[in-house]
């Protein structure tokens, strides 16, 4: 199939009945557990090339190590110019994340040079879900960060042929590699090309692509909604701000009446999409600025996996509010001691103009509680605190409301993403009153500054059911991993098409 919003990403084909050792293809890949050949693909595999996989596993030169990657050229019995075995670690161990990355590394080491057909096989053992996640993954792993290259390190498969898979799910795991890869796209651009007007533009774009309802308010809206958090960090940059609404109603497709007309949407997506972040007057070093692109990131997943969710047809009703701003130090700048009053009335007294993501959320999380959804979930790379807390692979969980919180977890945890959740302690609270003002924008000195960030945007939810997601350490990667190029990792898009799959 072709993406239907994310143009050129190329075919995905499903040959159920084909035999592995029948199809024409320049690689065939197969998946292997630990402790040998087994049982299922593998085991057809081996049986066509004449016991080749028992004999190199009795050798010890396949182990089945997850995500170690063997090719064999020029197998016996295969009609494929070369396998590749992929490890998939202890069998019990073998979840649809695990699947995803593995899939992921076999097609990012294909993808080194230009290849036409490759074909996955799939295990009669996997679940539906896996499948969708392998194939998922099998389509990220061959896109690279090298937008601007001539000559690039990663090249798209002309086609990719998954064998003895469902159809349905090699269907919907194109669309949601779409999904992510289309988020990676956007992160890894140059912010001279991804800024808050091309931004919404791009919006607009996959609005249209997708039949989503699309509002975008510009800096003159912007004023007459009151929404001088977002003014105020944007004042510094040449290129004005925008806010970005989307709206998906999909809750129909289930036959459900809805009294009174629209219902409130079962989920609010709010993503934070500051375009480039110099830290404004409170300016960051060079190297804390390089990779300063990516802090769209939370913006990228949520309209990614609203086209995702569109495009599956998915039965939820669904509102997205995406706040775009650059942070920079032009001569209109905002500034440390200023006094903002945000949309919701809080004043907000500014100490750090790095701190400028929550000042930005603030009015967005008080347009998307008008909506009154029935629960909010916003992602943003807040704070290098969580990095600090939990490494660079772990996203941050805050909630006000346990079971939104677990409903997160559960769908970050069904895809393989890893999430931890923190504590919302009351004492936090503290933290982050002002003598001047109601709130200001940090807490006291440097500890549990990923958890005052999150109890500064508790302020603005109105008591709605919410969960914070700091996706600051997992949405960039500075360096290259087995499954993935460095760059834009699509951190939580692959959950969030999950968690409306499950009703929000």
């Amino acid at each position: 199939m072709t993406s239907e919003f994310l143009p050129g990403a190329g075919s995905i084909t499903c040959e159920p009945s084909t035999r592995p050792q029948a199809v024409e293809a320049e690689a065939l890949v197969v998946f292997m557990a630990e402790g040998g050949v087994g049982a299922g693909s593998a085991a057809e595999v081996d049986a066509a090339t004449g016991g080749l996989l028992a004999r190199l596993a009795a050798a010890g030169e396949l182990t089945g190590r997850r995500y170690e990657c063997v090719p064999l050229l020029a197998a016996p019995g295969i009609r494929a110019g070369q396998l590749v075995v992929v490890g998939l670690g202890r069998r019990e161990d073998v979840t649809a994340g695990v699947l995803y990355r593995a899939a992921a590394t076999a097609a990012r080491h294909l993808s080194a040079r230009p290849r036409g057909r490759v074909a996955f096989v799939a295990d009669g053992s996997w679940s539906t879900k896996q499948v969708e996640q392998a194939v998922a993954g099998a389509a990220v792993g061959m896109v690279g960060q090298d937008l601007y290259r001539a000559e690039r390190k990663r090249n798209r498969f002309g086609g990719t042929i998954w064998i003895s898979a469902p159809v349905e799910a090699v269907d919907r795991g194109g669309v949601i590699a779409d999904g992510v890869n289309l988020a990676r796209r956007l992160v890894n651009m140059a912010p001279d090309d991804v800024y808050p007007q091309s931004f919404a533009d791009e919006c607009a774009t996959i609005a249209g692509r997708t039949g989503l309802d699309i509002e975008i308010w510009d800096e003159h809206h912007l004023v007459r909604e009151r929404c001088n958090g977002i003014l105020a960090v944007g004042r510094g940059s040449s290129r004005p701000p925008r806010l970005v609404l989307l709206r998906y109603r999909g809750a129909g497709r289930t036959g459900q009446a809805r009294a009174g007309g629209d219902a409130p949407p079962q989920l609010a997506l709010v993503g934070k999409g500051v375009t480039f972040d110099s830290g404004g007057l409170s300016l960051k070093p060079s190297d804390g600025m390089l990779t300063m692109k990516c802090d769209m990131s939370g913006a990228a997943a949520v309209l990614a996996a609203t086209a995702t969710i569109a495009t599956l047809k998915l039965p939820i009703d669904l509102v997205v509010g995406i706040g775009l701003v650059e942070n920079m130090t032009g001569p209109a700048a905002y500034k440390l001691g200023d006094v903002i009053t945000a949309r919701s009335g809080t004043t907000i007294e500014v100490h750090n103009t790095d701190a400028e993501g929550r000042i930005v959320l603030a009015d967005v999380l008080d347009v998307i509680r008008g909506e009154k959804p029935r629960r909010i979930v916003d992602l943003a790379t807040l704070t290098g605190a969580c990095v600090v807390a939990l490494g660079q692979d772990v996203a941050g969980l805050f909630t006000n409301d346990q079971p939104c919180c677990d409903a997160v977890a559960a769908a970050a945890r069904e895809v393989g993403e890893p999430v931890w959740q923190l504590p919302m302690f009351p004492d936090y609270d503290e933290q982050i009153k002002s003598e001047v003002a109601d709130i200001k924008n940090v807490g006291d000195g440097r500890w549990g500054g990923a958890i005052t960030a999150a109890k500064f945007l508790e302020r603005f939810v109105g008591g709605i059911p919410w969960t914070h997601v700091d996706i600051a350490g997992p949405a960039f990667s500075e360096k290259s991993r087995p499954w993935t190029d460095g760059g834009a990792t699509g951190s939580m898009v692959r959950p969030l098409v999950e968690l409306a799959r499950n009703g929000g």
